[in-house]
């Protein structure tokens, strides 16, 4: 008879075992998906662009750029008039910034003579800056595209 509850009482720290592996298998695996998403990619590149940026690294946030952009822009002429209109004109070291949202767009063109890409994700970023003339936001969409397996950042050129 003292057989019985013995039994039981092991189900049920076996079932209780198996719950407890369930639940862990499920969180890491949510963790892996959150870490290696599109969107956390996304997320970092445009982060990554932003602090060369900060820093006046325009030599390394010019190579995130998309080949569409590159071609708009060679490196030597984007860091000097990055330098020159917000360092100089500006009169301010650096900035902060945020990302306020990231969308996903089926399709989207630079311009309307560019090649649609897909897919696209938008998102809203806001610079601020305390400058010579005083305290400055600038809200700038931009728009993140794979090309060769690295997303890459691009700017709207359609207004």
């Amino acid at each position: 008879m003292r057989r019985f509850p013995y039994r039981l009482h092991q189900h049920k720290k076996l079932i209780l075992k198996l719950i407890i592996c369930i639940i862990l298998f499920c969180v890491v695996i949510f963790l892996i998906q959150r870490i290696f998403s599109t969107e956390r990619q996304v997320e970092n590149v445009v982060t990554n662009f932003y602090q060369y940026e900060q820093k006046g690294d325009f030599a390394n946030s010019w190579e995130l750029f998309h080949s569409f952009m590159q071609e708009r822009f060679s490196k030597g002429n984007y860091m000097q008039d990055k330098a020159h209109v917000f360092m100089n004109h500006f009169g301010v070291e650096t900035f902060d910034f945020y990302i306020q949202e990231i969308v996903e767009l089926e399709s989207w063109k630079m311009n309307e003579d560019s090649q649609a890409l897909s897919p696209v994700y938008r998102a809203e970023i806001v610079q601020s800056y305390d400058s010579k003339y005083g305290y400055l936001e600038i809200h700038h969409p931009i728009y993140v595209a794979e090309e060769s397996g690295q997303w890459r950042i691009l700017w709207d050129y359609n207004h």
